[in-house]
């Protein structure tokens, strides 16, 4: 099954790897981010859906989205850090729920580099990420 999904990820990055080069953009070290896939829906609104992949050791660094994340870890361990919430570590399989403005983190904890696919729903007027205050 886990072959199914690379395999879908494969097809959609050929077709919309430059869908949302916002994501791509001012990663941190460590830190890789592949647009999938972006479309202006709801009104308003835009939903980027994209895999990022964080290096052990390294982490996203404290960021905000004009809108709401979820998503899926891929494989790796995280710890993820949102403001307001205990932490919480994420092993391959689990899965995520980041509040609109809520300030957050993610670090990769454990020997391999931690992937995971997230879909925002986000203020289409606004970055897709901005640093937190």
């Amino acid at each position: 099954m886990r072959n199914l999904g690379a395999m879908r990820i494969a097809a959609i990055l050929s077709l919309a790897a430059l869908a949302s080069p916002t994501m791509a953009e001012q990663a941190p070290s460590g830190i890789k981010r592949t647009p999938l896939q972006a479309i202006d829906f709801p009104e308003g609104y835009k939903t980027v859906t994209g895999l990022a992949e964080v290096a052990p050791g390294h982490a996203s660094g404290m960021h905000t989205h004009p809108g709401i994340e979820t998503g899926y870890v891929l494989d790796g361990e995280v710890l993820m850090i949102v403001e307001g919430q205990p932490d919480r570590r994420l092993k391959a399989g689990d899965s995520f729920v980041i509040p609109p403005g809520a300030a957050h983190d993610v670090k990769s904890v454990g020997s391999v580099p931690a992937k995971a696919v997230s879909v925002f729903v986000v203020d289409k007027t606004k970055p897709l990420a901005s640093p937190a205050k």
